[in-house]
């Protein structure tokens, strides 16, 4: 088995047989993750075995704005006063029931903040936005160090800046 994370390609990889458990992110994978690339509305990357391009598992990425008053004033004491500040949405995170326990969504997660930091040499983002779907995904990305906004419990974010620490260590 030769793993790969790359861009979704619809003819290039099989969407059919992968099977998270949750029906929301299933069905984005097979019927709307190929269009949401189409019109650009969406980033989606996959965890393939090369061999096979059978689909491990994915995520997807996409540009977002926050509310400057739902970040904590930690994160934003040094920022500009403006009403909305731009970041990148970890949209859908996602690993398939066959593979669990083999730490593919730490990588996939990994995988995304790196994008995501790298991508702020060219489009700004001040935050990478989860919202987890229940407790066991928000436990999972609280222990990367996200943060819960301030009014909304299952919505987090992990600034830039520590994603550059964590990335470093």
């Amino acid at each position: 088995m030769v793993l790969k994370i790359e861009p979704l390609q619809s003819r290039k990889h099989n969407r059919s047989a992968f099977s998270c458990g949750q029906d929301s992110l299933d069905n984005y994978l097979r019927k709307y993750a190929s269009q949401d690339l189409k019109k650009r509305v969406s980033a989606v990357f996959v965890l393939v075995d090369d061999v096979e391009m059978t689909i491990l598992a994915y995520y997807t990425l996409s540009s977002y704005t926050v509310e400057v008053t739902e970040l904590d004033d930690t994160l934003t004491q040094r920022l500009p006063r403006y009403p909305r500040l731009p970041a990148t949405l970890l949209g859908r995170l996602a690993v398939d029931q066959s593979q669990r326990g083999q730490g593919y969504g730490e990588l996939m997660l990994i995988d995304a903040l790196k994008r995501s930091l790298e991508t702020t040499k060219q489009v700004a983002s001040v935050a990478v936005i989860v919202e987890a779907l229940d407790e066991t995904a928000k436990n999972f990305y609280l222990r990367y160090g996200f943060q819960a906004f301030q009014q909304t419990a299952m919505k987090l974010y992990l600034p830039m800046k520590s994603i550059a620490t964590l990335l470093k260590a």
